[in-house]
């Protein structure tokens, strides 16, 4: 009976064979398109009845096909006789089915768009439980009281990537993994990183004063640098920018710059673009409270191991001698609020500009100071180690779940908690999994991280080794690093394919205050304002996201006007980080696993994955409007430039193709048998195309890592083409129209490849371009 109702039901309720025409009128200043859509049926009828077989044979002179007459023999009397009883049993099996189908409603067609809760629905491998019910068991698994005794297990003074105390804690999470009853395994990578010197100091002196700093920056360049000091505020593009507004000349100059805002590998690389020979970076009694405080870092303006880029760092590998294209050329080192205010009171020159405030000076030509670096480029072998909740229908598509390991010092807030929320979110779901009767449709992977202190190494080594599989069947990345530092703010940076997810997750999470949800408590009146923000360079989702094309997520409770002040620090411990929260980090850990556990689970549990489209389409719209207008502006002011004529048309009619791309697969998912186990999978095989496609396939892994074309960095990037459109306009000597013409060419296509690939089928694609 199963049998024949599937055969029946495939019959009567399969895919239908439609077609859509699209009329899309595209207005760059807001979406007034329109969209003509007609299916097989509605065109039948304006045709005069041709069926769909007349529209793809094109055979409009055909006759229409006249059936004979049949004869009352004895044998076409029995054929009827026989069709009428078929007739009647397929009747009784259509009602049964009926009658089935009111009790039991389709699957989530609209799980996608519009983002409508699934009813509960057997897809024939897996029953489906319901989505309350998912909620109310990950709650119960979950409490504050949990967190105390995992916070002290996986607590530890010292943990630095490769270190003893490394692999001790990995070897932690790897019996916690297998206790769940996981599958569990490691990997392992030898990399190279600059630690200080063994035996040796850094220093610089200034005006007769030696000063030894502790800590240190690595990949920074080794050696020594004499030059005038000249301070640059935060060290941001515009702060320097400003000085040269000044006339004053910065090249070979020590640039003395305070900590914050930016990334430390962000500062060096914006000095190195105005020939600096060095720079010196201070936390400034304005941000940070103690004044003896060493800071710890990195300035490679990338990720992963810096002297293998685009590949992973396998030992016995056999590539040629390599660097990264992030590595600075200049020294960096850090040193204390002490030392810098030595430095600042005795500098001569122009007065600070007023929007920097402070009384200090700029520095002149007479403030000589001697910069000496000798850090030490050593060999390290770390651990990555993983553990999987294996899917029961999807089990090769999976959301990979990651936190860091390691840290400079204590690293409690970088590391412990993160740590501890992926434990803890592991046992939980284990436990769902094994006793409580979910059985997730896609598989989840649990990582734990090394080296993420030297710029995401381990993740971003596994990344490079895996590439080529992890892009096809990775959806998503969510970041657990630094999850909980403050107690007033919550902050979501990640994909905008994703940001609908967010939107519901918040919702669904209830805050300290069980009568209010993160939603109402910090995302009331616009969420996305309030919420939302950009994913930075430093964090440890950006690779995945913008090297990978895996849509990645990364949150935290913070301050609301502060950042937390011990990251990089060896004053990062449990009791400053109770201190910034009123003792309440059990409490924020276990909504921060909530947060996590919700956006896993949802994309773990939908038939089809919860993923916007639309976002992006907004995006690409707004930069394209963005370009269009600078372009005209470029044309009318600096003619010359372009001698033929640079149409925008090429680039809105891409940005057309992936918004009719993104419709139609929308217009394909209300058109499908969403039952059909095969079918979720082409359509969400369709939607992880996206991001993925999104990198730019023109550009080298190696020299430009990030190749997202909308949040990545580099040439490639529309960011860069509307900065290149600026510098046209004011005649920079830097601008250059043939190379503007080639990556306008390349990011043009890189859009209209997504949207091709986005479409499906070859026969389906927009060839209006």
């Amino acid at each position: 009976m199963d049998q024949a109702r599937s055969t029946i039901s495939k019959i009567f309720n399969g895919e239908p064979h439609s077609y859509t025409r699209f009329n899309l009128t595209q207005n760059m200043e807001g979406d007034n398109s329109q969209v003509e859509m007609k299916l097989s049926s509605d065109m039948d009828e304006e045709v005069g009845g041709n069926g769909v077989g007349d529209h793809l044979n094109h055979n409009s002179n055909s006759k229409p096909y006249v059936a004979p007459k049949l004869k009352h023999t004895p044998q076409n009397l029995f054929f009827m006789a026989a069709s009428t009883l078929l007739i009647f049993i397929i009747g009784i099996l259509i009602g049964y089915l009926v009658q089935h189908k009111k009790d039991t409603p389709p699957s989530c067609a609209a799980s996608v768009l519009p983002f409508e809760d699934p009813v509960p629905h057997e897809t024939g491998a897996a029953p489906l439980m319901d989505w309350d019910d998912v909620k109310k068991l990950l709650a119960q698994k979950l409490s504050a009281e949990k967190f105390e005794p995992i916070f002290s297990e996986f607590s530890s003074e010292s943990h630095r990537a490769g270190s003893p105390g490394d692999e001790v804690l990995g070897n932690k999470v790897l019996k916690k993994f297998k206790e769940y009853g996981m599958n569990t395994w490691t990997d392992e990578h030898f990399i190279k990183v600059q630690d200080p010197p063994a035996s040796g100091f850094n220093k610089f002196v200034y005006k007769g004063m030696e000063e030894r700093p502790e800590g240190f920056l690595s990949y920074s360049a080794s050696g020594t640098a004499n030059g005038s000091i000249l301070y640059a505020y935060y060290g941001m593009e515009n702060d320097f920018m400003l000085l040269r507004d000044r006339n004053i000349n910065l090249s070979g100059k020590v640039m003395l710059v305070r900590a914050g805002k930016i990334s430390f590998a962000e500062k060096v690389a914006n000095a190195a673009k105005m020939n600096a020979s060095a720079v010196l970076i201070y936390p400034d009694h304005a941000d940070y409270t103690a004044k003896d405080i060493a800071l710890f870092g990195h300035v490679h303006l990338g990720s992963g191991d810096p002297y293998t880029p685009g590949f992973p760092s396998f030992n016995h590998t056999q590539f040629p001698p390599v660097q990264s294209s992030g590595l600075p050329q200049i020294l960096a080192q850090t040193i204390t609020t002490v030392m810098a205010e030595k430095i600042l009171r005795q500098l001569g020159g122009q007065s600070v500009p007023e929007s920097w405030g402070g009384s200090y000076k700029l520095g002149d030509e007479s403030d000589l100071i001697t910069v000496e670096v000798n850090n030490v480029l050593t060999e390290k072998k770390i651990h990555n180690v993983f553990g999987v909740i294996k899917g029961f229908v999807d089990a090769d598509r999976y959301v990979i779940i990651g936190a860091q390991r390691d840290a400079w010092g204590p690293g409690f807030a970088a590391s412990t908690v993160g740590t501890s929320i992926l434990v803890e979110l592991a046992r939980s779901i284990s436990e769902m999994v094994k006793n409580d009767g979910l059985k997730p449709r896609r598989s989840i992977v649990f990582a734990s991280w090394s080296a993420g202190e030297y710029g995401s190494v381990g993740a971003t080594e596994w990344l490079e080794g895996y590439l080529s599989s992890l892009s096809m069947k990775a959806f998503c990345y969510i970041n657990l690093d630094g999850a909980v530092t403050g107690q007033n703010g919550f902050k979501v940076a990640g994909s905008p394919l994703m940001h609908s997810l967010f939107e519901s997750t918040l919702k669904e999470v209830k805050t300290l205050n069980k009568d209010m949800n993160l939603f109402t408590s910090f995302g009331k009146g616009n969420w996305e304002s309030n919420v939302l923000e950009p994913l930075k360079m430093d964090n440890a989702a950006y690779p995945f996201l913008a090297f990978s094309g895996i849509p990645s997520v990364s949150f935290r409770f913070t301050h609301a006007n502060s950042d937390y002040l011990y990251f990089g620090t060896k004053l990062d411990t449990q009791e400053k980080l109770n201190g910034v929260t009123g003792n309440k980090v059990p409490q924020l850990a276990e909504m921060a696993t909530q947060f996590a556990g919700h956006v896993a689970l949802r994309l773990v549990h939908d038939h089809l994955l919860r993923m916007d489209l639309a976002k992006y389409d907004k995006l690409i719209r707004i930069q394209v409007a963005q370009i269009n207008a600078k372009v005209n502006n470029v044309q009318r002011m600096q003619p010359h430039l372009f001698p033929k004529a640079l149409t925008v048309q090429w680039l809105i009619s891409a940005s057309g193709s992936y918004s009719r791309a993104s419709r139609s697969l929308a217009a394909d998912i209300q058109n499908s048998n969403l039952e059909d186990i095969e079918m979720c999978r082409i359509i969400n095989d369709r939607i992880m195309t996206v991001e993925r496609n999104f990198l730019s396939p023109y550009e080298s892994p190696r020299e430009n890592p990030f190749r997202h074309i909308l949040l990545g960095s580099g040439p490639h990037t529309l960011k860069a083409l509307s900065n290149h459109l600026d510098a046209l306009k004011t005649n920079n000597p830097k601008a250059d129209t043939d190379l503007f013409h080639n990556q306008f060419a390349l990011a043009t296509w890189t859009i209209q490849g997504c949207a091709n690939s986005l479409a499906g089928d070859i026969w389906a694609l927009d060839n209006e371009i």
